[in-house]
């Protein structure tokens, strides 16, 4: 069985990926020029195998930690109101999601899930900035493209989940968890 220090370095580990990813993500520039400001958000990839791999509060641990540490290393109070909102709603639904079992949703589903309601949040935070709901006719195109990286996402995720799954930790992880 996995002890609580070995929890916590995973819990660390997945963490510090996610925040290395989120500042390279931020430094490399996206390719759909017809969607400014949009990213992939590759630091879900973290989020959904914290999901599959935690409990649920270990998860937010994981989350709020990376969203700290990314604003600190990168970001300004505006990138963290951004990122705060989009993962709170993103996390929410992709919980909500994941519960209704892997014979309804993929792991896939959950992480498109995640990328249409980060969206979906961060354009609410950008209304309530701008004191005008018509931002929010930036949602198709966001969501469009929310789909198509949450698919891409999920599809990694999935695979790393299958190699965790072979690791002897990640049973430990799964006993520690239903304590």
């Amino acid at each position: 069985m996995m002890t609580k220090n070995q929890r916590l370095v995973y819990i660390a580990l997945l963490a510090s990926q996610a925040v290395v990813i989120s500042l390279l993500e931020r430094a490399i520039p996206f390719p759909f020029a017809f969607a400014p400001g949009a990213k992939l958000g590759l630091a879900n990839i973290i989020t959904c195998m914290a999901l599959y791999t935690l409990s649920t509060k270990d998860a937010i641990k994981v989350v709020i930690i990376r969203l700290i540490l990314a604003a600190l290393l990168g970001g300004t109070i505006s990138t963290f109101l951004y990122s705060a909102s989009g993962a709170a709603l993103s996390f929410i639904g992709m919980l909500l999601v994941k519960k209704l079992g892997p014979s309804r949703v993929s792991i896939i589903g959950v992480s498109t899930t995640g990328a249409v309601l980060h969206n979906v949040g961060q354009l609410c935070i950008a209304s309530w900035i701008a004191q005008t709901w018509t931002v929010l006719l930036y949602l198709p195109v966001l969501s469009f493209i929310g789909i198509l990286s949450g698919v891409a996402i999920g599809i990694v995720a999935n695979y790393l989940l299958s190699h965790v799954e072979k690791l002897h930790y990640y049973r430990d992880l799964q006993e520690l968890n239903q304590i």
